[in-house]
């Protein structure tokens, strides 16, 4: 078990340190295509959300509850709300859905 562990570990610190190094190495002057700076400064948050969404359908243990959380925050983001308003409104309306849906 402790093998693998660190075999997982290794690997995941060699694609994170190979996906920061390969621009470094490969680019030597200033990227001046406003496309691929664009690209470059959204990779981080569209990794971060692909990683995030999947788990907020199955946090809650309920489908439905993970739904209505992400409706509210889905919307209230939408509203340019902040990220604390979004996350406390989402949270406090999974956990009431979990309480009506458990009755």
């Amino acid at each position: 078990m402790t093998k693998e562990f660190f075999l997982y570990l290794a690997a995941m610190a060699g694609v994170t340190y190979a996906v920061r190094m390969i621009p470094f190495t490969l680019v030597r002057g200033k990227i001046k295509s406003v496309y691929i700076q664009s690209f470059l400064f959204y990779v981080p948050y569209a990794v971060l959300g692909a990683m995030t969404f999947p788990y907020i359908f199955y946090s809650t243990g309920s489908l439905a509850t993970g739904i209505a959380g992400a409706a509210v925050a889905f919307l209230l983001a939408f509203m340019r709300k902040s990220l604390l308003t979004v996350a406390a409104a989402s949270a406090l309306v999974a956990f009431l859905a979990g309480l009506i849906v458990n009755m």
